[in-house]
C-alpha cells in the first residue's frame, strides 16, 4: 500500500537541527559564553522533539498501510532511532554532569546517522510487510536495548577522544582550557559505559530469548552474535579493571575506543561484509 509519508520530513528537519546545534556547539567551544551554550541545549532538545514525533508518526504509518509494526525492523529505521537514543543519552549527561562540550560529538554522531540513513545500501524508507522471523514482540525489546547501549558507547567514544587530546596536553603545557579536566572526562566516560553495559547485556539475553523464537536456538554462533560477544566483553573488561584495579585515565579511553569499534563492525560489518542468520535483518 502506497502513501506519503510524513516521518521522513521530520528526520530530515531533525537531522538539519542537529547539523545546526554542532555548529552553535562549535561556537561553544570557541568562546565559553554560557548563553550559547544554552542555546545549543536548547536547539539540540528542540531536534530531540522533532526527531521524537517522525518515530511516533512513523509507527502510526506503519499501522496505516496495515503491517503495524514498532518502527525498529531494518537499516533505515534502525540507523534514525540511532540518532535519537544518541541525543537522549547525551542530554541526560549533560544534565548530570553540565558538560556541553561533549555535545559537540553527540550532535555530529546523530546528524551523520540520519544522513547515512538515505546513502547506505539497503537503507530505504518504504514500508514494507516484516518476514516472519521479525514478527515478534522480542524485536522492539531486542533492538531498544541494543541500541541504547550503542548510544552511550557513541557518547563515552567521543568522550575518550577528548580525554586523549587534554591528556596529551596536559603533559605539555597544563592543559587545554576550554577542556574538562582528564579526572571529569574519565568520570563522564566511565558513567556512559555504566549506562550502555548494562543495556547491551539485556539486548544480548533478549537477542537469544527472540533467536529460540524464530530459529529454535538460543545461540549459533552466527556473525552478529560473535561478534555482540566480542563487544560485551571489551566493556565487561572496561568496567571490571576499573572496579577491581581501579584503571582509570588513557587505559580507559583507548578500550573505550576499541568498544566502539567493536560497536560499529558489529552494526555495519556484519549487515555488509559477513554474511549469516542476520544479514536480511537491521542491525541491531
Amino acid at each position: 500500500m502506497e502513501m506519503d509519508l510524513i516521518s521522513p520530513t521530520l528526520f530530515s528537519i531533525s537531522m538539519y537541527v542537529y547539523l545546526c546545534t554542532f555548529i552553535v556547539y562549535l561556537f561553544f567551544l570557541a568562546n565559553r559564553k554560557r548563553y550559547i551554550g544554552i542555546a545549543a541545549t536548547s536547539l539540540i532538545s528542540g531536534g530531540l522533539f522533532i526527531h521524537t514525533l517522525g518515530l511516533i508518526y512513523r509507527w502510526v504509518e506503519t499501522h496505516r498501510t496495515g503491517y503495524g509494526y514498532v518502527p525498529l525492523s531494518n537499516m533505515y529505521e534502525s540507523l534514525i532511532f540511532f540518532s535519537w537514543t544518541i541525543v537522549l543519552i547525551y542530554l541526560l549527561l549533560e544534565f548530570r554532569f553540565k558538560q556541553r562540550i561533549i555535545g559537540t560529538f553527540a550532535t555530529l554522531f546523530a546528524f551523520m546517522a540520519i544522513a547515512a540513513s538515505s546513502i547506505l545500501p539497503g537503507s530505504d524508507a518504504t514500508i514494507k510487510p516484516l518476514m516472519p522471523a521479525l514478527q515478534s514482540n522480542w524485536l522492539a525489546i531486542h533492538v531498544i536495548t541494543c541500541f541504547f547501549g550503542y548510544a552511550a558507547f557513541a557518547v563515552s567514544f567521543g568522550i575518550s577522544f577528548l580525554f586523549l587530546i587534554q591528556h596529551r596536553w596536559e603533559a605539555i603545557s597544563g592543559g587545554i582550557g576550554w577542556l574538562p579536566n582528564t579526572k571529569t572526562l574519565d568520570e563522564v566516560n566511565y558513567r556512559s559505559i555504566v549506562i550502555g553495559f548494562p543495556m547491551l547485556t539485556v539486548g544480548i539475553i533478549t537477542g537469544a530469548a527472540w533467536a529460540h523464537y524464530a530459529w529454535g536456538s538460543y545461540w549459533s554462533w552466527d556473525p552478529k552474535e560473535t561478534w555482540s560477544l566480542i563487544t560485551w566483553l571489551i566493556y565487561a573488561a572496561f568496567l571490571h579493571a576499573r572496579i577491581t584495579r581501579d584503571w582509570r585515565g588513557r587505559r580507559m579511553a583507548i578500550l573505550s575506543f576499541l568498544g566502539f569499534i567493536a560497536v560499529l563492525f558489529t552494526y555495519f560489518g556484519v549487515s555488509y561484509i559477513l554474511s549469516g542468520l542476520h544479514s536480511y535483518a537491521s542491525p541491531s
